[in-house]
């Protein structure tokens, strides 16, 4: 985070004139020498990112992860200087870098260029679109190579600059607690307001890529800053009660599962599964591929390849909907929070108090009660009560009901409130509550959808 050192791999137009274009995660091998302790050392570098083929490694180039090398001796983070040509089918997108200190010749450029193409064009189906690969765009550094692929995915320019000034924020952060605990509290003090559930997701981010690519100090030292952040500024952030929300999913069974899955039941699965659908579960999936292809399956092979595909648009169609979402429910608390009658605000905008409203509700709720700022707390309290109760005079009398079943702290109690509202309890009913049990489900929620199937069973046994 605060820079990587860089190295080129010399001499470079021996190495562009050898490169394997490679577009799977098994890279090429080079040798290099580390810049700190001088140990030589082998590393592997991909030239290839097929979003479609291994986005496991699209995951890692953005997430500035990809052709990172550890020394074995002294551990320092390498990030290698080497040509990558980045291709998105779904997209047409086929774009290069090639960075300017390799000091490659046109030609060589061109070459390079060329074969990389060729080779995505050996992956396509027969009528697939080629024209765009004839012509990649070209980009001078790896940043604006990742601001063109994340804007292809849809975010927008302000949220990638957005994203940038927080990973800038965060190393900044680390290097203060370096120098010491005084320099540290004044730059928490001047970035207070942008300690936000944006910054901390961004940290927590950064603290899995660490984990996952082998740097387990780099991991814990960010995990020291998380807590002490927390700490200063009263904040849990997603990243502490998704912990503890989130169900303890292998990723072998979870790979296994969306194997098996047919085509009718692979969205609300993928829904339920999401928490364990990361870095982990791509390179699993990745893996049983090519087994497949080793032992010469290639329908199995063919047929995996199609589903991962399916999964990561299905799931980054998921996650941008729900930040959507979660961006929505933040500025309506904020307009509740800058109003100075809350109510008009909200009941002209009821149609947006909804679970993801609830949820950044709470969570700046929690943190205002534990940074001790009463007069927020007091604010946020009336507009959570304020929000129930606009809520609950919008809903029919049934789903008033079923929402008092669902807010019983036992399911004892719930069974007692559905026994003392007999004339509550029709066929119609049921059939709402096995509903809205499906809906939850299809949501990846099915401990929910699993407690109101059993209150509908319940209530279905009570009207014989």
């Amino acid at each position: 985070m605060t820079g990587y050192p860089s190295a080129p791999v010399h001499p470079a137009r021996a190495i562009l004139k050898g490169y394997r274009v490679t577009t799977g995660p098994s890279a090429q091998a080079i040798q290099l020498t580390c810049p700190s302790c001088r140990t030589p050392f082998r590393a592997s570098i991909a030239t290839i990112v097929d979003a479609a083929q291994h986005p496991e490694l699209k995951a890692r180039l953005i997430a500035g992860q990809l052709n990172l090398a550890i020394c074995p001796s002294c551990g320092m983070a390498i990030m290698i200087s080497a040509p990558l040509f980045y291709h998105d089918a779904a997209r047409q997108l086929a774009l290069v870098h090639i960075p300017q200190q390799l000091n490659a010749r046109q030609e060589e450029q061109e070459r390079f260029i060329g074969d990389a193409a060729a080779l995505v064009m050996r992956t396509l189906p027969p009528n697939a679109p080629r024209a765009y690969l004839l012509a990649p765009r070209r980009f001078l550094t790896i940043n604006s190579l990742i601001d063109a692929i994340l804007e292809a995915d849809g975010v927008s320019r302000e949220k990638i600059e957005a994203q940038r000034q927080r990973v800038d924020l965060i190393a900044r952060l680390a290097e203060a607690a370096e120098r010491g605990e005084e320099a540290f509290n004044t730059l928490v003090e001047q970035q207070r307001n942008q300690l936000d559930e944006s910054f901390f997701a961004t940290l927590d981010a950064f603290i899995v890529a660490s984990s996952q690519v082998g740097r387990d100090d780099s991991a814990q030292v960010l995990m020291a800053l998380r807590q002490r952040l927390a700490e200063m500024v009263g904040f849990a952030g997603a990243g502490e009660e998704a912990a503890l929300d989130t169900p303890d999913i292998a990723t072998t069974e979870a790979v296994e599962r969306l194997i098996a899955a047919n085509d009718d039941e692979l969205e609300g699965l993928i829904a339920e599964l999401r928490p364990a659908i990361d870095y982990s579960f791509f390179e699993e999936w990745t893996a049983r591929i090519d087994q497949a292809e080793q032992s010469g399956d290639r329908a199995t092979a063919e047929r995996l390849t199609a589903r991962r595909s399916v999964i990561l648009a299905t799931v980054e169609r998921m996650d941008r909907e729900a930040q959507e979402l979660f961006d929505a429910g933040a500025n309506l608390l904020r307009a509740a929070l800058d109003a100075a009658d809350p109510a008009t605000v909200l009941r002209e905008r009821s149609d947006e108090i909804n679970e993801a409203f609830m949820l950044v509700l709470h969570s700046n709720l929690a943190a205002a009660e534990r940074s001790g700022q009463d007069h927020l707390t007091e604010r946020l309290r009336a507009i959570e009560q304020l929000a129930t109760q606009i809520v609950e005079e919008s809903l029919s009398p049934e789903d008033r009901f079923i929402s008092q079943l669902l807010q019983a702290e036992t399911p004892q109690e719930a069974t007692k409130l559905l026994r003392q509202n007999p004339a509550m309890i029709t066929p119609a009913f049921v059939r709402r509550l096995n509903e809205l049990a499906e809906q939850m489900e299809k949501n990846g929620r099915k401990p929910a959808g699993e407690r109101l199937r059993q209150l509908a069973r319940e209530a279905g046994v009570m009207l014989f």
